[in-house]
Order: structure tokens, then sequence, then C-alpha cells
């Protein structure tokens, strides 16, 4: 019978073990090296120790359940909650229901879980724990050249073809337009993001807590990926920000919109900052702008600044165990802000 309970410092070469068992030597050792920054860095890890809950047969870890605290905002209320990255299970236990035992675990002691991952990914584990329906998290794609619309399934012959006939419309779509404000590129974030997040935060039903010290901590510091930031400000005050980062994909280069922050009824603000996204993609010869945005007003600024919807592969789960939510709050998801920054999925 396995025993479930929380980190231990004496657990670590057990879960590191386990991880190199289940993911190879190459994503073992990337874990390693993130594993600082990932949790005894993190500002809303309260217990200074990893977020994980292991699974125990005597001595052995045959186990895991790696999450990343965060403070959960709901309206300006905030509860502690954590994103899930899913569970590891040692192959000769696979079968066993430990998986969902550590969910479990964690969805007892928590007071907002959240999980972002592929569509179905444990959707009928969940089911049983009777968690609310899942949504998919909306994708967004932004053609800057003809190359953008060429799919890697797709023969070469006709990648050239559909591209030929879509260059005039790219052309149009993906034209410069003045910035209506202020950009100014940065390299942290500084007190004035604490009260931004503070005057934005009751603006949305869900979100996670933005401030200085979780966004230094993760697009900032973290040891395996580099972001590009920009803030918005308008005669010196602060309006919002951008996080971006340029990568080569199959069949060229993209430029990834991580996160971003205005007020939902700044839509001049969103504008500028879309535009200056535009303009550090086009310097960087990227072929598109991709997003993931769930929030419906800031869906319908993208759509209107050339952003496109396409099939999503990300799929978000949450249940608030702390508070009662109103009636609707799991159906009607437009008032949540949650991007592709979130939980861990860009690494």
């Amino acid at each position: 019978m396995s025993e479930i309970d929380r980190f231990r410092p004496d657990d670590r070469r057990g879960v590191d073990t386990l991880y190199r068992r289940t993911h190879g030597p190459d994503a073992a050792e990337a874990n390693r090296l993130r594993w600082d920054w990932q949790h005894r860095r993190n500002p809303y890890n309260p217990s200074g120790q990893p977020g994980i809950w292991v699974a125990r047969e005597g001595p052995t870890v045959v186990g895991q359940y790696p999450t990343l605290p965060v403070r959960v905002s709901l309206k300006g209320m905030e509860v502690e909650g954590a994103w899930g990255t899913g569970a590891l299970v040692a192959p000769e236990r696979d079968s066993q229901g430990l998986d969902e035992a550590l969910l479990r675990a964690w969805d007892r002691n928590t007071g907002a879980v959240l999980m972002l991952g592929a569509p179905g990914q444990s959707r009928r584990m969940l089911d049983r724990l009777h968690w609310p329906p899942a949504h998919l998290l909306p994708c967004l794609v932004k053609p800057l050249t003809r190359r953008a619309v060429r799919l890697p399934h797709w023969p070469t012959a006709l990648n050239r073809f559909v591209s030929a006939v879509s260059a005039p419309f790219v052309q149009i779509v993906s034209r410069s337009r003045p910035l209506r404000a202020e950009c100014e590129p940065i390299r942290r974030f500084d007190s004035s993001f604490n009260a931004l997040w503070e005057k934005l935060a009751p603006k949305f039903d869900l979100a996670v807590r933005r401030d200085a010290p979780y966004l230094n901590w993760r697009y900032v510091e973290p040891p395996h990926v580099r972001y590009s930031i920009v803030a918005l400000r308008r005669q010196g005050e602060l309006h919002g920000y951008a996080v971006y980062r340029h990568r080569h994909e199959p069949l060229g280069r993209a430029t990834m919109l991580v996160d971003f922050l205005v007020d939902p009824d700044d839509v001049s603000g969103l504008k500028t900052l879309l535009r200056w996204v535009d303009r550090a993609a086009r310097t960087e010869d990227a072929d598109k702008v991709r997003c993931y945005a769930m929030h419906g007003t800031f869906r319908r600024v993208l759509r209107r600044n050339g952003y496109f919807n396409v099939k999503s592969t990300l799929e978000v789960s949450v249940k608030v165990n702390a508070v009662q939510v109103p009636k609707g709050f799991y159906e009607d998801t437009d008032g949540w802000h949650i991007s592709y920054g979130d939980s861990d999925q860009d690494h």
C-alpha cells in the first residue's frame, strides 16, 4: 500500500530517479537545471519546499504529482491555488490508480486547482472526481508572411500553391500600423506593476495574480527560456505589458505572445501592444504571431487586429475549493484571463 504525502527533503533523490525513468535522461537533466527556479524561488510557494505530492512504498518513490503554486484571483478576492502538471507513476505501478490518488490528495488540500494541457488528457479521471467541465483555451494566429499558412502534413506542392494564393490577403492583414501610446522595452517588472494588478484584478472573473514578484519569477528569472517584455505607458503612467518570444517551427518561424495585461476596456492600449509585437516579429523574420487567450473581450480585439481562430491544442480545467463560486462560473469563461504563460506549457 502506497503512502501519499507532501514532498520531504529526503524525497529528492527518489523524485529525480522516477523522473528519469519516466521521461529519460535528457529531460531529467533539464528538470534538474530548473528545479531551484521552479520550486524554491516561486514567490507563492508558501512552504519553501517543492509543491509535489509523493507516493512512497517504504523509502522508494513510486509516484509523484508536481504542482506550481500560485495566487488565484476571483474578481479581486484571492485564494491559494496551484497548477497541476500531471502525475508521474513508476511503470510497474501504472495500472494501480496511483495517478488518481495523487490528484485526489492535491485537490483536497488546495484552495483552487487548475490544469492546462492537451485536450482529453486525464479527462476521464477528472470526471470520476466530479471536476467541472473543461474548456479549450482559444488559440489565435496572425499571419505576417505567406509562409504562415503552410502546414507540416501538407505536400510541398500544396503548401506552395496555398502560399501563393494567400499572399495578397496576408499582405493586407499584416500591414504595419502606428502605435497609439508609448511602448518601452523593459528587463524587470518594478513595483508599479503591483499597483497595475491591484487596479485590474477585480475586472477578471478568474486570473492568476500578476504582480511584480510573480512576473519577474515567471518571465525574467527562468534559466531555460528567454522572453522579451514591453510596457505600455501614457504620460509616464503604466497601463499594461506584453511578454513574447520568438521560436523556430518545422516550416518557419513564429512569435509567441505568451502573456499580456491591460484593462479589458482599454482597446487602444491592447492594440498598441499588439502592434509592437507585430513589429518585433517582423524584425525577427517571423511568419506569424500566435496567442492563446481565454478572455472574450481580448479575443475580439485580437480578431479585429488580424488574428484568426485556429484549432487549439490546450484545454483548461479549473476547480475552486476554498470559496463558493457564483452560478454559471464554470460555464461562462469569457471573464477568465488565462494565457499561454500560465502553468508550465512554455518550456
